[in-house]
């Protein structure tokens, strides 16, 4: 498996709780010394509206959010399947709200 770049979309397992579902990664690649994770932002159908969603049109994703309050790290094998990649400034919205929850920005 190729591994995956900050920016692309990919079908996740993110455990029990949260299902099976598109999410995208935020992290950047990993290099051969490093623990092999990726940081993910997942998708959901089930929008609020709060301020840490970010709902973006895509071709690849049912109409939805980026919950940015949904930060998941898992590995690399968790990721399935790859759907497409977000351009550079869906990826800017989504880093916004994930630093708006971190408090960092």
């Amino acid at each position: 498996m190729r591994r995956p770049e900050r920016g692309e979309v990919w079908v996740a397992d993110l455990g029990f709780a949260a299902k099976v579902r598109p999410a995208l990664v935020l992290s950047v690649q990993y290099g051969d010394n490093d623990r092999a994770l990726v940081s993910l932002v997942p998708h959901t159908t089930s929008v609020r509206g709060t301020q840490f969603e970010v709902p973006i049109l895509a071709r690849f994703l049912k109409p939805g959010a980026f919950d940015a309050q949904g930060l998941v790290t898992v590995p690399p094998p968790r990721l399935l399947q790859r759907l497409g990649a977000l351009g550079a400034s869906e990826l800017q919205q989504v880093e916004v709200a994930v630093a708006r929850w971190l408090g960092i920005g």
